[in-house]
């Protein structure tokens, strides 16, 4: 009896869906369009066993592509409830592999609002599987860190964080009292110097600062690291830095101190709505 009843809500439940759904999800207004896709977020949410699969995740791919941006952002936000759960992240792969250069395009959207949830989106893909985003596919986020629209770029900073700098090594946690050259932060304050040469937009240092500045305030703040990196005699089998390198360096540890001090960002960036024909 009580798999009866199961079936015979879920006959209702499909009529509604076919009968409702499937026509007003195209509506004219675009109002009708973003609460469509916002419910069957919702319901995918709730009750994945009957709704989250393809049959269903396909209207909110096909969605992403429509013209009012805010129906795209709640395509981006439906997606974001959904793989937050990691548990829910098998269900998902299929969809990932045939909407993923569209949410990666969605970065540069001219809505700010919908390019900051499609960079956040990719940070959660990001984390569910490394696998499934590939290097070209990172690297349009990352020069998102020298946007001029403040939160695209702090957006693409947590992303930049959590691929390039999240990741310790085991050995770490148990030197984590060492200092200087030899703390854990050496090689992140190298790779950040690494990354920000090979960007070669060298005079944005300022932005590329402010953009990780929340999500990587320690790292950005050990000047004890940075002085003993440029200082110091390099340790046994560790390749010391370039005078390029070095450069660099001064210049990222001189903008932290100024983001520090003067704590806003930097001129020229800003947090307007669109973005500008320029």
């Amino acid at each position: 009896q009580l798999q009866e009843n199961q079936d015979e809500i879920e006959n209702m439940m499909n009529a509604i869906f076919k009968g409702v759904f499937v026509h007003r999800y195209r509506d004219a207004i675009a109002e009708i369009r973003a609460i469509c896709i916002e419910e069957i977020g919702i319901w995918m949410k709730m009750y994945s066993d009957a709704f989250l699969n393809d049959s269903y995740l396909k209207y909110v791919g096909w969605t992403m592509h429509d013209k009012q941006g805010e129906v795209r952002l709640k395509c981006l936000t439906a997606l974001q409830g959904l793989y937050y759960n990691k548990e829910l992240n098998s269900k998902l792969e299929l969809f990932t592999s045939r909407f993923k250069d569209r949410i990666v395009s969605m970065t540069l959207d001219k809505e700010y609002d919908v390019a900051v949830q499609a960079i956040k989106l990719l940070t959660l893909v990001l984390q569910s599987s490394e696998e499934v985003l590939t290097a070209e596919d990172c690297e349009n986020v990352y020069h998102l860190v020298y946007s001029a629209h403040r939160p695209v770029a702090v957006a693409a900073g947590e992303f930049l964080y959590k691929k390039l700098f999240s990741r310790r090594d085991p050995e770490d946690d148990g030197i984590v009292k060492r200092r200087g050259r030899q703390s854990p932060n050496a090689n992140l304050v190298k790779t950040l110097v690494f990354f920000f040469l090979e960007s070669e937009l060298h005079e944005h240092a300022a932005y590329l600062v402010d953009s990780m500045w929340d999500c990587a305030t320690d790292l950005l703040k050990d000047w004890e690291c940075m002085n003993s990196l440029l200082l110091e005699e390099p340790l046994n089998g560790e390749e010391p830095l370039t005078d390029r390198q070095e450069s660099a360096l001064i210049e990222i540890m001189l903008c932290t101190i100024r983001q520090a001090a003067e704590c806003h960002p930097p001129v020229g960036r800003g947090t307007g709505k669109r973005v500008g024909s320029k």
